[in-house]
């Protein structure tokens, strides 16, 4: 299973990065939610990773950790800390440059499903996917290799 996992992790990782980035246009351009400034900060970070991992994909590129990884981290941590802003009082809120405050819970599911909580999902989940698919991507090489040195 973590093999299969690992064989379309980019394209899992794609399609979630993908699945976000279309969320978070609905969630302000259909259900006009304006993004507060965290928000806009985990944007930047979701937007730019489905062209990478589309074109990662395209090419069947092995080394995408390397671009994806510090834009799903960096965005995971802002998630993190929106959301503990949310339903936490271990930080103080901060004060807000634009309209909306960072504290404002337009989706509230069961009392813990807010949009910061499936942002740092969506990134933590594109993090493991791209992880796995190096990892067998490496794994792949290594065989190869081992496979070409042993019909010598």
């Amino acid at each position: 299973m973590l093999t299969l996992i690992g064989r379309y992790g980019r394209h899992l990782a794609l399609a979630t990065a993908l699945v976000a980035t279309l969320t978070s246009l609905y969630f302000s351009l259909v259900l006009l939610w304006p993004p507060c400034d965290l928000c806009w900060y985990q944007r930047i970070c979701m937007y730019p990773l489905v062209p990478i991992l589309a074109v990662s994909v395209w090419r069947k590129s092995a080394d995408t950790e390397a671009y994806v990884l510090p834009l799903a981290l960096v965005g995971a941590g802002f998630a993190l800390y929106h959301y503990l802003i949310q339903k936490t009082t271990l930080f103080a809120p901060p004060i807000c440059l634009s309209g909306v405050s960072c504290t404002t819970d337009n989706l509230n599911l069961f009392g813990f499903i807010t949009i910061p909580l499936l942002s740092f999902v969506a990134f933590v989940l594109i993090s493991a996917l791209v992880i796995l698919a190096g990892w067998q991507s490496a794994d792949e090489a290594e065989t190869a290799r081992a496979g070409k040195a042993t019909s010598r």
